[in-house]
């Protein structure tokens, strides 16, 4: 698929060019804030549901592109497809979350794992992927994702989410063998998944490190860091302008930036506890950086969001030697199904009037 984008400011972002205004998306800018989305999860029955089905995914995944002048598409799924497809069997309980029926939690079921076949146990992802690209018709670049490593262990040993993760990080000390068994085989399952997406048609790719900031720094050194550079130096991306750029993020990354500068990842994600100009400053323009604006502000009047959008991106630029070049604008994690549809214009629109050339 060589269409040319009609907007390909993500990807000049992600190349450190420059571009007429900066470009943004939003975490899970697909999701329950929208009434189309609750329509359309309605209509399917369940999450998963949505999610298996290659045109209900393109479907959501196209709905806040309707709706905002927003800079890319990221596909609709969830991390955890792959420990589903790895046989930990995913379901959803409402109020609590994803969960798994046959969590891992000794060396002997880390034993019996595998990487799945992309092409039949997650076909329906790749599907998607190609359905999305077809229906976007070069308008804007579609983004495809997975789980970090470690962040997909945490629910594979735990079983769901978890407020201090004391299964793994008991594994890990108990028996780290047997966790960077599990980190490893994951480590193969996400080079493969995005491999996938990218064969299929993503032309941006994001790895999520939800749970890296719940580590020490001893601890994320070993478990977390490791995998995510394995990740962008492993990962066939391409060469030149052809090159498909891969962005990591992370909730509380923000004492690693140098290094994962220099993981050899295009752009690091980064939450809203550190200021773009200081993330800016450290990473020296050897990646483009994407974030920050803590989704909570999404609760405040429009006008407040708008002042709170041109403050992030002053942020980045004063960090960055006056240049607004290699940023991309996000918020430092997702959007929350009780927040307005409105608001999320009044920010996309803050952005790219307030960034303007």
């Amino acid at each position: 698929m060589t269409e040319t984008l009609k907007n390909d400011r993500l990807l000049r972002a992600l190349r450190r060019e420059p571009v007429d205004c900066t470009p943004v998306w939003l975490m899970r800018q697909a999701g329950r804030y929208l009434p189309e989305y609750r329509a359309t999860r309605q209509r399917a029955g369940s999450f998963l549901a949505m999610a298996k089905n290659p045109e209900l995914a393109c479907e959501v995944t196209l709905q806040p592109l309707a709706r905002f002048d927003l800079d890319a598409a990221i596909l609709f799924s969830d991390i955890l497809t792959v420990p589903d497809a790895m046989g930990l069997e995913l379901y959803f309980v409402e109020g609590e979350g994803p969960k798994f029926r046959k969590p891992v939690r000794n060396a002997a079921d880390i034993a019996k794992l595998a990487v799945p076949d992309m092409e039949t146990e997650l076909r329906y992802v790749t599907d998607a992927v190609r359905t999305i690209r077809r229906e976007l018709a070069g308008s804007v670049p579609l983004i495809g994702f997975s789980g970090s490593p470690w962040t997909l262990a945490c629910y594979m040993v735990e079983g769901g989410g978890s407020d201090n993760f004391p299964t793994i990080k008991a594994l890990a000390l108990n028996d780290p063998a047997a966790l960077h068994r599990l980190l490893s085989v994951n480590t193969d399952a996400v080079i493969a998944y995005l491999s996938a997406q990218r064969a299929a048609g993503a032309q941006v790719l994001q790895v999520f490190d939800t749970w890296g900031g719940t580590l020490s720094p001893a601890m994320y050194r070993e478990f977390s860091l490791p995998y995510l550079v394995r990740i962008a130096r492993e990962l066939p991306r391409g060469g030149g302008a052809e090159r498909t750029p891969l962005i990591l993020f992370g909730k509380g990354n923000a004492p690693y930036l140098e290094e994962l500068a220099a993981s050899g990842a295009e752009g690091i994600g980064v939450d809203w506890l550190v200021e773009m100009s200081e993330a800016a400053r450290r990473t020296q323009g050897k990646v483009a950086l994407q974030g920050n604006l803590d989704p909570a502000m999404l609760y405040g009047s429009p006008q407040a969001i708008a002042d709170q959008a041109r403050r992030t991106l002053d942020s980045y630029a004063q960090g960055n030697g006056g240049s607004r070049d290699g940023h991309i604008f996000n918020l430092g994690h997702g959007l929350s199904p009780d927040m307005d549809p409105e608001h999320v214009r009044a920010l996309v629109d803050a952005v790219h009037e307030h960034s303007k050339r």
